[in-house]
């Protein structure tokens, strides 16, 4: 007897996750695969609108170094209170990444997408009004609120909507945007200062990203859903219509779209569904603890150093005013600052360049340890001027942060950001990318708040030993708790 085939059975065998539609290679019709899965319009206006908010975060907080010495001089604040100035968007971010950031396991990644540039937009033009220092400080906690909620949202949207075997050259790319933005602010600072030299310069300089982060938010709100959300959380007609829009292609391929009705325990986060305690569940303990204490190690250095950039090297520089006696002083200052911060900038987007090409060859893991202990040898350069006065002092205060900028965003920097988005379940990505980056910018807080203080109290030379060991701490943590995902499926992640 023959056996009768079973029509639901042959249906399910030929059922395939969202990932694997994605990661399918069309074929001609000789049977010929292409040697890459090519990406679709929707593909690249998802990526481009992700990249977008991380030019923002960079533009915002790395700016805030130039405007500083212009706000305190208008408010008349001392030291403790340009501390809370520079600290309270990175206070933002860490709210906004466990709070907001996690809500897109629940509300869904395209919802809360939309939702953080709405608020960056409504606090960025509060941010230009401001007439005293509390209200200062609520706008910057809230665009920072805003930036933290991109911190795993534009991660998962992007890297839930692409093909595996590219992820990591596409997330750090539109990551790269943060340290374009890092250069655009302390750019556009320079220029304001130019040609506005006066104390409402400040104000100046952040309302330029009004109009450009208004046509962002508008963007966002033609992009699809994440089918890979919509699937495990049992929308399953939705998840085989959000991929089918996401993969249209001229000739379409694939032909159609059949999703499993039966949700795959393993991407609900071992320890039930989109649940905060289940990043402590034993099965996701070591991604935890990959993912977020590493970050806070690398945010130590980062953020103190790419704030004060522009102090330490204003410092360094003997065409400055000693002795601050007018407002053009002030203005003089700022500006040769914000040139020194500029060309250090520029590494981070040389670093960054170096990360989206070796991240899919080398590897996530050994570009992270590797730039950890570049980090470590940058930091002891710049330590040496301690004992050096005039020109040499800034040549080794240059050379040492150049290393730095590079070294961090070729590894920590870049390769935390990518990983924190990775190692997690589908169900608690969100939760589990937001709490790493929320850990993260504890450190980056932290850092703000005491640098100057710190950097009164002891000086430049101990500061920097201390953040050369935090380096060296965060390459033994990473590697002892290392988890490689290089060119490994989402799904595969899951289980």
């Amino acid at each position: 007897m023959h056996e009768v085939a079973d029509p639901d059975r042959l249906q399910r065998a030929n059922v395939k996750s969202v990932q694997q539609y994605i990661d399918e290679r069309p074929m001609w019709p000789d049977g010929t695969h292409l040697p890459s899965v090519p990406m679709t319009g929707m593909q690249w206006r998802i990526w481009a609108l992700a990249a977008a908010g991380k030019f923002f975060e960079g533009f915002v907080v790395f700016m805030t170094g130039v405007a500083l010495p212009l706000i305190s001089r208008e408010f008349g604040i001392g030291a403790a209170q340009n501390g809370l100035i520079s600290a309270a968007s990175l206070m933002g971010i860490l709210v906004g990444a466990v709070g907001l950031g996690g809500m897109s396991d629940y509300f869904g990644r395209k919802r809360m997408f939309i939702v953080e540039m709405v608020i960056f937009c409504a606090f960025l033009v509060l941010l230009v009004m401001c007439t005293n220092f509390v209200s200062l400080v609520i706008c910057l906690f809230g665009l920072g609120v805003a930036l933290g909620c991109d911190y795993p949202t534009a991660h998962m949207i992007i890297s839930e909507s692409i093909p595996s075997t590219s992820r990591g050259k596409l997330v750090l790319a539109a990551f790269g945007f943060q340290a374009l933005g890092a250069l655009g602010g302390t750019a556009v600072g320079f220029l304001v200062l130019s040609s506005v030299p006066n104390l409402d310069a400040w104000r100046w300089m952040y309302g330029t990203a009004i109009i450009p982060a208004l046509a962002v938010t508008i963007g966002r709100f033609y992009i699809t859903e994440s089918p890979s959300w919509l699937h495990i959380r049992g929308a399953v007609d939705r998840a085989e219509a959000a991929a089918t829009r996401l993969l249209v292609r001229t000739p379409q391929y694939p032909s159609s779209i059949a999703l499993s009705r039966e949700i795959d325990n393993a991407a609900t986060g071992h320890g039930g569904q989109g649940s905060f305690f289940a990043l402590f569940a034993k099965r996701n303990l070591r991604a935890t603890i990959l993912a977020s204490v590493p970050w806070f190690l690398q945010d130590l250095g980062t953020y103190g150093i790419g704030i004060f950039t522009p102090t330490i090297l204003g410092a360094a520089f003997g065409a400055k005013q000693d002795h601050v006696r007018s407002i053009t002083d002030l203005i003089l200052n700022d500006i040769l600052a914000a040139k020194g911060a500029a060309l250090i900038t520029m590494l981070l987007i040389v670093g960054i360049i170096f990360a989206v090409i070796l991240a899919d060859k080398v590897g996530r893991i050994w570009l992270q340890v590797i730039g950890f202990i570049g980090c470590a040898a940058g930091l002891l350069v710049a330590s040496f001027s301690d004992g050096f006065e005039g020109s040499t002092r800034t040549v080794i205060i240059f050379a040492g942060f150049m290393l730095f900028n590079f070294m961090t965003n070729l590894g920590p920097n870049a390769q935390t950001y990518l990983l924190a988005g990775e190692v997690f379940p589908t169900a608690i990505r969100g939760t589990g990318a937001g709490f790493a980056a929320a850990v993260g910018k504890i450190g980056a807080v932290a850092t703000a708040f005491l640098f100057p203080i710190l950097l009164t109290g002891i000086g430049t030379g101990p500061l920097l030993y201390i953040l050369v060991g935090t380096s060296i701490l965060g390459a033994v943590v990473t590697w002892i708790f290392r988890i490689e995902t290089n060119g490994v499926s989402l799904d595969e992640i899951g289980h």
